[in-house]
């Protein structure tokens, strides 16, 4: 048997290893990780960082749903309103066209749905945490203003712009309807169809026809409130698998990399156990010398 005439060399290196197994046992004690370095283990680490990355842009996504998804319920709610009240504008309209009504009656109905105009007004004006709604991209200001010179009564001084948001790799949604399109597109003005109403009760004229106008008008803005409601229903279903995803690279990052701390702790001792008996058997080398021999 041959025997190592020098074993200090051996018994330090013995100890650089089990310290360097310490100090990983303490890290993934500590970090509840496995994988705390690209060195522990290259495949995990980097399977560790795409999930961190694809985390973080989910993370960003959920941010950006979050940040529409108010404005766009206050939008299907005003424009709810509006419904509620053009169907008040029509009745109103229907009940000024029997010709049994006398001028004073017929000025009545048009003084109401004056007021409805106004509430409109107000609605199609809304704004929501300081941006208007329904002014396509200009929503620092109020989209629709009154203006005599105008038939309608008033004027549109949005633009027609819109919105994408992106809420997901490569998925983009729309997220506003310019006034422009919303209340006067295809045809159906609907400040000009109230306007007509008023006009024709006003001067006794042919109130069937401009209540033809104004069912037009409500049937376009009805219709358009669809493009809301499945762009709110498009990002709830968005939030729910971007959550749904990040759970899931949750649970893969800690079967990856994540520690075993029972066979952690339990290395641990076995490592602080080893340290101790290579720094005893270092002391007992360091003093072994020649009186020890003639001994």
């Amino acid at each position: 048997m041959r025997v190592n005439p020098n074993p200090l060399a051996d018994l330090l290196s013995a100890l650089n290893h089990t310290q360097q197994q310490i100090t990983n046992d303490l890290g993934q004690i500590a970090s509840g990780q496995r994988v705390n370095t690209p060195a522990d283990d290259p495949a995990a680490a980097a399977t560790l960082v795409r999930n961190a990355d694809q985390t973080s842009a989910d993370d960003q996504y959920l941010r950006s749903i979050a940040s529409v998804q108010g404005e766009l319920q206050n939008a299907d709610s005003a424009l709810s309103s509006v419904v509620t009240a053009l169907q008040r504008a029509i009745s109103l309209g229907t009940e000024g066209a029997n010709g049994t009504l006398n001028d004073s009656d017929r000025q009545a109905l048009a003084g109401e749905v004056k007021g409805i105009q106004s509430q409109i007004l107000g609605l199609a004006n809304l704004s929501y945490q300081g941006r208007y709604v329904f002014a396509g991209t200009a929503t620092q200001t109020a989209p629709f203003v009154a203006d005599s010179t105008s038939s309608s009564g008033v004027r549109y001084i949005g633009n027609n712009g819109v919105n994408q948001l992106t809420v997901g790799d490569h998925t983009f949604l729309q997220t506003n309807m310019p006034g422009s399109q919303l209340f006067s597109g295809g045809g159906n003005d609907m400040f000009q169809a109230v306007q007509d109403v008023v006009n024709a009760l006003e001067s006794n004229g042919d109130v069937a026809s401009a209540v033809n106008k104004l069912s037009g008008a409500y049937e376009h803005i009805n219709a358009q409130r669809v493009f809301f409601g499945n762009t709110i229903n498009q990002l709830n279903a968005q939030q729910s698998y971007l959550n749904s995803e990040s759970t899931q690279l949750e649970q893969q990052s800690n079967q990856v990399g994540g520690a075993e701390l029972p066979r952690a702790i339990s290395d641990l001792t076995n490592a602080q156990t080893s340290r101790q008996a290579t720094l005893e058997a270092i002391a007992q080398t360091q003093q072994t010398n020649l009186f020890n021999y003639i001994k």
